[in-house]
């Protein structure tokens, strides 16, 4: 009998040395799946809240089926010099004018810019008579934009739609010397 208490003793010994190894084992486990259950959570209430990526695939484009009708096309107005006198000196500009057309009123418009070409050169240039020269030198050349829409406007008219025939003028060029 003393050989099976020595073996339940030593037996004892090794369960309780066996038992103490696999307690650190698991504390450490625990702690590990607890820091990796904290990042998870963490990133995923991120990911939830914080501000979405825009992709391009997203995005829909209106109108995109009928971009051939909507389409536009540029046709040149006038590419001159002119004469302004406001300042007491003479300034020449030499400007370009274009206009943007839909595509559906081009050939109208085509036909009006040939047909009434004198006219439509004594209008601009007494546009451009007229300004002043703090008009001339803006930056966005606004006012004379506007001054040049408007005459277009009443020029060319409305469409059966009741639309404006063009889109816009646009003045790509417009350098003022003095001539002197």
């Amino acid at each position: 009998m003393s050989d099976k208490g020595e073996k339940t003793k030593s037996g004892d010994a090794n369960a309780a040395e066996s038992g103490a190894k696999k307690g650190p084992g698991k504390t450490v486990g625990i702690v590990a799946a607890l820091m990796i259950a904290e990042a998870a959570g963490v990133y995923f209430i991120m990911q939830a809240t914080g501000p979405k990526q825009a992709e391009a695939t997203d995005v829909a484009i209106e109108g995109a089926d009928v971009h051939v009708e909507a389409s536009s096309v540029e046709l040149p107005l006038m590419d001159d010099k002119f004469q302004n006198l406001q300042t007491g000196r003479v300034w020449v500009w030499d400007a370009e004018i274009v206009l943007k057309v839909k595509s559906k009123n081009e050939s109208f418009v085509s036909e009006q810019l040939q047909s009434r070409g004198a006219e439509i050169k004594e209008a601009v240039s007494m546009i451009f008579r007229k300004a002043q020269h703090s008009h001339l030198k803006e930056p966005g050349l606004e006012t004379l934009n506007r001054q040049l829409t408007a005459y277009v406007s009443e020029m060319l008219g409305k469409d059966s739609d009741g639309n404006e025939r063009f889109e816009r003028v646009v003045i790509p060029k417009c350098k003022g010397f003095p001539a002197e």
